[in-house]
């Protein structure tokens, strides 16, 4: 497994919105969320299953991830098991606590949708 270096941990826990081009969809940036649960990289659909920018990593896809002008190459792979989803809930409600949005991130419905970034 391919690690962040401390630094790029480092932004992306300090990030509260990075923007997401997938390889299927390089023209059309999202603006998703994002942690660092321990040195593990986490996004994951709100939307579930319908979210666009899931559909193209859900099967190990490729992507930039873009903040503060930087483009990091990432390769998505499905969360190994429930502890990194749980891992990466209480990071997501950590990080997020003060937005009104913070427990539609954490839906039992949305779960499986936890996807783990490596850089490429």
């Amino acid at each position: 497994m391919a690690k962040f270096d401390a630094d790029t941990l480092r932004e992306l826990r300090d990030f509260r919105e990075v923007a997401i081009r997938t390889e299927k969809h390089p023209a059309s940036a999202v603006v998703i969320w994002v942690v660092a649960a321990d040195d593990e990289v986490f996004v994951r659909s709100v939307r579930g299953g319908k979210g666009r920018w899931y559909r193209d990593l859900s099967t190990g896809g490729f992507a930039t991830l873009e903040f503060t002008g930087r483009r990091l190459p990432v390769q998505a792979f499905p969360a190994a098991g429930a502890d990194s989803i749980a891992r990466a809930s209480r990071e997501f409600l950590r990080k997020y606590q003060s937005s009104p949005y913070a427990q539609s991130i954490v839906r039992a419905e949305v779960l499986p949708t936890t996807l783990r970034l490596e850089p490429r």
